[in-house]
């Protein structure tokens, strides 16, 4: 069964597809038309409108915060009834340096906002954290899916997996299109979209 969606496709495959075009141009987009720029690196807001942006063309919960619970196997993210207070701590949170970057990336990550779309609009905010604070990106396709996956898996316990893997990754060729592109396509191919690619959308 397909999410509701503004377009009325049923068909999940087809919805899916969609949702990747759309989504991965969009994304792209941001980094192309300044709209990144525009934001607060490591705010609530910040998220909410990379959100909006990646799935407000499908999705009426786009930029909505989650008002039900939700859990990945055995692991529960942050109750809804406590999840203002949580986003509104984890923005709170220092962003100087890697350490404390990637820190706050984990914890939103834990707080998950949104009911669907988290990881791809979460990889974005925190890269945009990366750009402003150290001047560096991330280099997606250099961490490889099983690795990100099993890493962000612990990371509620224990980051320092998923911080060694993208300290590992940071480049400082920020306006490096194809970079971004190939970046892009990783970080959806770690949800399982990979029926495009960014660069050619």
């Amino acid at each position: 069964m397909s999410l509701e969606n503004r377009l009325g496709i049923t068909d999940p495959v087809a919805l899916a597809h969609v949702e990747e075009r759309v989504s991965k141009a969009a994304a792209l987009g941001m980094y192309a038309d300044g709209t990144l720029e525009a934001l607060e690196p490591g705010t609530l807001s910040a998220f909410v409108a990379i959100h909006e942006r990646l799935f407000g063309e499908l999705y009426d919960f786009a930029g909505r915060i989650r008002t039900v619970n939700l859990a990945k196997g055995s692991f529960r993210f942050a109750s809804a009834l406590y999840l203002e207070q949580a986003l509104h701590a984890v923005e709170a949170m220092p962003q100087r340096t890697l350490d404390q970057i990637v820190g706050k990336y984990v914890e939103m990550n834990v707080a998950h906002p949104f009911r669907e779309g988290n990881g791809r609009s979460g990889r974005i905010w925190l890269d945009h954290m990366l750009r402003a604070e150290l001047g560096r990106t991330v280099d997606w396709s250099a961490i490889p899916r099983e690795d990100y996956l099993l890493a962000m898996e612990r990371s509620p316990v224990r980051d320092t997996e998923i911080r060694a893997l993208i300290a590992d990754a940071l480049s400082d060729r920020l306006d490096d299109v194809t970079l971004l592109a190939r970046g892009i396509d990783a970080s959806y191919a770690y949800e399982g979209y990979a029926a495009y690619r960014a660069g050619e959308l």
